[in-house]
């Protein structure tokens, strides 16, 4: 089921990582590159564009739970409970949410890569939810073993390794104490699932050099640049114009 890519697709590439990695930013440089380059750019952002039952997951952590809504600022700090959460129950409803996201992806995806694109590029991927499992439990281990056949895998998928503590400075949403549980959940996603290009944590212009080396290296384009006429798509400057907004952070269930 997982086999939806073809040779006259686009490429596509996703960004992962514990919150406050930097992937905003990097995938912003990244996509200025392309467009510079004359490639057509589409960005889909996982939260806006691919998660489902938003509501439920926004009340259960602001309602049930009594978390902060929001994106927490260096000058405005936010205590998020979410993701964060754990229980037997929650697992259950993670469960349920990651299967029907799933799904949404594959579907999302599937209309991309018939657009007329040269680069997908996703904020976010299958990665960041199943990272918020227990990855230690056999039966979460078959769990992602299911959700990794429904989802396709990308061209790359990059893991923004980050310090937790220099990442909850940027970002200062959760304790410094789940961070550190989630960036080594990640790292064992990464192993368990295979195929993902871990980046090292570095300064913001190291990892934005490893990352375009690396794409301009592994990326292979079938069609020409285009050229800059301002012919794109009214999706695609929909999409394109949305790089310099902070993705949704209400749906992190």
């Amino acid at each position: 089921m997982r086999e939806i890519i073809s040779d006259n697709v686009p490429n596509f590439i996703s960004f992962s990582g514990i919150d406050g990695a930097g992937k905003s930013t990097q995938i912003e440089a990244l996509c200025a590159r392309m467009v510079q380059d004359g490639r057509r750019v589409v960005l889909i952002r996982f939260w806006d564009d691919v998660a489902r039952l938003k509501s439920i997951r926004e009340n259960a952590g602001h309602t049930i739970f009594r978390g902060d809504k929001g994106i927490g600022t260096v000058s405005a700090p936010i205590n998020r409970r979410d993701k964060n959460i754990t229980s037997w129950f929650m697992t259950g409803v993670r469960l349920f949410l990651y299967f029907v996201d799933a799904i949404s992806l594959r579907l999302v995806l599937k209309k991309e890569l018939r657009s007329d694109a040269d680069l997908v590029v996703f904020d976010r991927y299958a990665y960041d939810e199943l990272a918020n499992l227990e990855l230690s439990n056999p039966l979460i281990r078959a769990y992602v073993g299911l959700i990794m056949k429904i989802v396709p895998k990308p061209n790359i998928s990059y893991l923004l390794d980050a310090n937790p503590i220099e990442a909850r400075a940027r970002k200062p949403e959760y304790p410094i104490a789940f961070l550190l549980i989630n960036r080594k959940s990640y790292l064992d996603l990464s192993e368990l699932v295979g195929g993902m290009t871990t980046i090292a944590p570095m300064s913001v212009q190291n990892v934005k050099q490893a990352i375009l080396q690396h794409a301009m290296t592994m990326l292979t384009f079938k069609n020409h640049p285009h050229q800059s006429d301002g012919t794109s798509s009214e999706d695609h400057d929909n999409k394109t114009a949305r790089l310099d907004k902070p993705q949704s952070a209400t749906v992190s269930l």
